[in-house]
């Protein structure tokens, strides 16, 4: 799954390519991407602001696609909306891992999709810093036929 979804990556958004993006790890629960800082430094010599966010970002759209294609649903899935906190800089690798919400919000997520066409869910990621939270992120994503 880990390997299909970097085909992906790379072929449909080619900025991943240039961030270095490998997607790491990935249970149901979660999706853990790098990106290496010598890719994504900024002028201060830390992790930039915008790779922070796209890492965030495609923790969770990739942790949401990999579901969706483990539950047989087809769709397009688009970022309705994104919030960033940035709470400390990041001086090493991006290590960004995107969390799924409660099962049951999934499966309610499922069934609006399936009666209406069109769900949104809410994904949060994280990036983190020498064991402490550097990034937040909260992002809806819509699912549409």
């Amino acid at each position: 799954m880990e390997q299909k979804l970097q085909d992906i990556l790379n072929k449909a958004i080619p900025l991943t390519q240039a961030m270095g993006i490998i997607v790491e790890r990935y249970t149901k629960q979660e999706l853990t991407i790098i990106a290496p800082l010598a890719n994504n430094f900024n002028h201060l010599g830390t992790a930039f602001g915008g790779s922070l966010y796209i890492a965030a970002v495609l923790s969770s759209w990739g942790l949401l696609f990999l579901r969706l294609r483990e539950a047989g649903v087809k769709g397009s899935i688009v970022i309705s909306k994104g919030s960033v906190e940035y709470l400390r800089p990041v001086t090493s690798d991006i290590v960004a891992t995107g969390t799924m919400p409660p099962e049951d919000d999934f499966n309610g997520f499922l069934e609006h999709f399936e009666q209406k066409g069109m769900a949104k869910i809410v994904i949060n990621a994280v990036v983190g810093e020498k064991g402490k939270e550097a990034v937040k992120f909260e992002g809806v994503f819509a699912l549409v036929k």
